[in-house]
């Protein structure tokens, strides 16, 4: 699936303004119920600023314990895009000013929602995905489950303090 906003639609629109709203599922991400965006792109000449709001609920896999839990997505979305190429000697993202980037569309005419808003809730997902504060997931490590021999040198290990 794929949600475009056409370039051409954004500058004839009022104010040079357009809202745009998601409330669906994306590919690729594990949610529970759809997510919900609303966007609004406005047009800055030779750019387009995408701002807006996303929330929903998406499952996650804690990397403690191994069990699916739910993580409440809420975040802010503050995007621009350049219509044209920025420089030829640049990739296709450039640092502005500290912090904001810009994407460079080399001259498309569209604007891919449905990706800007799958990178933003993948960016905005926890580093750490724990299931909460009181996770056992380190229960594997206590002495009564270090069954396998290539673990018996553990054991004993003498931590001398100092």
């Amino acid at each position: 699936m794929h949600l475009t906003v056409s370039i051409e639609d954004i500058e004839n629109s009022k104010d040079k303004t357009l809202n745009c709203k998601f409330d669906d599922v994306i590919e690729g991400i594990n949610s529970k119920g759809p997510l919900n965006a609303e966007l609004t792109l406005k047009s800055l000449g030779d750019f387009i600023e995408v701002t807006g709001h996303i929330s929903g609920t998406v499952v996650l896999e804690c990397d403690l314990c191994l069990k699916e839990f739910e993580y409440n997505l809420d975040f802010d979305v503050d995007e621009m895009f350049a219509k044209y190429a920025l420089m030829e000697d640049y990739g296709q993202e450039t640092e502005l000013k500290e912090g904001q980037f810009v994407t460079d569309l080399n001259g498309d005419d569209k604007i891919d929602i449905y990706d800007l808003l799958y990178q933003s809730v993948i960016l905005n997902l926890p580093n750490k995905k724990v299931c909460g504060i009181n996770c056992n997931g380190d229960k594997f490590l206590k002495e009564e489950d270090l069954s396998d021999p290539r673990m018996d040198v553990f054991k004993n290990i003498q931590i001398e303090k100092g």
